[in-house]
């Protein structure tokens, strides 16, 4: 399994490194080292850990779907001109933005600081790792 630094491991969590070294010394992770000597933690477990502690407020809109990728948030930035709309989300640590019509905008009533649901229904999500091959 990969080993993570501390201080990326932080970032992926959004809690300082302190916290991480910490989750090391109560045992919520397992501390390694790296091949730097660094201390590291197992990508799995950092993964399982971030997955347990990720916390999306409830989606209040109780509306059947069949999209499974709903990100509760607030909307944060909003950019309007006669025909389109911009809106930004931000749900949990994810920046969402959608492009809409500004009729649709207004008939939501969108406004900053207000909840809203993005919803992603989409045919092709792309995955990119620094450790896979070019496709050629």
């Amino acid at each position: 399994m990969p080993k993570i630094r501390v201080s990326e491991a932080s970032r992926f969590l959004g809690v300082s490194d302190d916290t991480i070294r910490r989750w090391t010394e109560n045992g919520t992770l397992t501390a390694h080292k790296d091949d730097s000597g660094r201390v590291a933690v197992d990508g799995l477990e950092l993964a399982q850990l971030a997955r347990s502690q990720a916390q999306l407020p409830d989606d209040q809109s109780l509306v059947g779907s069949s999209a499974r990728n709903r990100f509760v948030g607030l909307v944060t930035g909003i950019t309007m001109d006669t025909v389109m709309a911009q809106v930004e989300l931000q749900c949990g640590p994810f920046r969402v933005v959608s492009l809409m019509s500004s009729e649709a905008a207004r008939e939501l009533g969108l406004e900053l600081g207000s909840i809203a649901t993005a919803v992603v229904k989409a045919t092709t999500v792309i995955i990119e790792s620094p450790q896979g091959k070019t496709a050629t």
